[in-house]
């Protein structure tokens, strides 16, 4: 395995998972410009969080444009693995990589915390049944995931969606939705599973001195 993690301009949480990368996997990481289209022979692709371009129009809907994006929609429908954390989720709705959009909170603010989330099904990564409910933080004002009723029926048919917003007992409900997301959607996968969006951030809840290992934990799921 090789981890690449790409770097737009406004990137803020690449050197974390640059780090959580490198302390979980005996891998080599290595950070991928924006403009470069090489992906350095990486088997795993990383769009980090952040705010891309300062997410002046639609958050993602510039970082889209970016040359690498053409070589990692390449990797991605040859089945190589991409995964999207907050802003990178973002990017890949609006690439098309996944279905959806991301929205405003629906409280209209910027919303930074620890939130919990449960896991939805565990037909693409078999890892995840080991998991209940993780406390992983969330830091976005554009995490409302938004689907039609067809997008979400074949999500739901096809086990794509990943992660739910929960309380601690792993009861899904309005209450415990930070963000207004439709069906309470923390993350979803594509079709084939090879493509993964969430909005929380496990990178950031990966490490004993973060007295938090729950994103280590789902981190290691996802990739065995």
């Amino acid at each position: 395995m090789k981890f690449g993690v790409v770097v737009f301009p406004g990137s803020n949480c690449d050197q974390d998972l640059v780090e959580t990368l490198s302390n979980l996997f005996e891998a080599q990481v290595v950070k991928l410009w924006h403009k470069d289209t090489d992906l350095q022979n990486c088997t795993h692709i990383f769009l980090p969080g952040g705010f891309s371009y300062g997410d002046y129009l639609r958050s993602g809907a510039i970082a889209k444009l970016s040359p690498i994006m053409s070589s990692v929609k390449i990797h991605a429908e040859n089945g190589g693995f991409v995964m999207g954390i907050c802003n990178g989720f973002q990017i890949l709705c609006e690439s098309g990589l996944l279905p959806g959009a991301l929205l405003r909170n629906t409280n209209q603010k910027f919303i930074c915390k620890d939130v919990n989330i449960t896991v939805s099904n565990i037909n693409k990564y078999e890892k995840l049944e080991d998991l209940n409910v993780m406390q992983i933080p969330i830091a976005h004002g554009e995490g409302n995931y938004y689907a039609d009723k067809e997008t979400l029926s074949e999500l739901a048919k096809n086990n794509q969606i990943l992660f739910q917003y929960c309380n601690t007992d792993g009861e899904i409900g309005d209450e415990f939705n930070p963000n207004g997301s439709i069906h309470h959607i923390a993350g979803i996968c594509s079709k084939g599973g090879n493509i993964i969006g969430m909005m929380p951030h496990p990178e950031r809840c990966a490490a004993d001195f973060l007295h938090n290992t729950d994103g280590a934990n789902l981190l290691k799921a996802l990739l065995s």
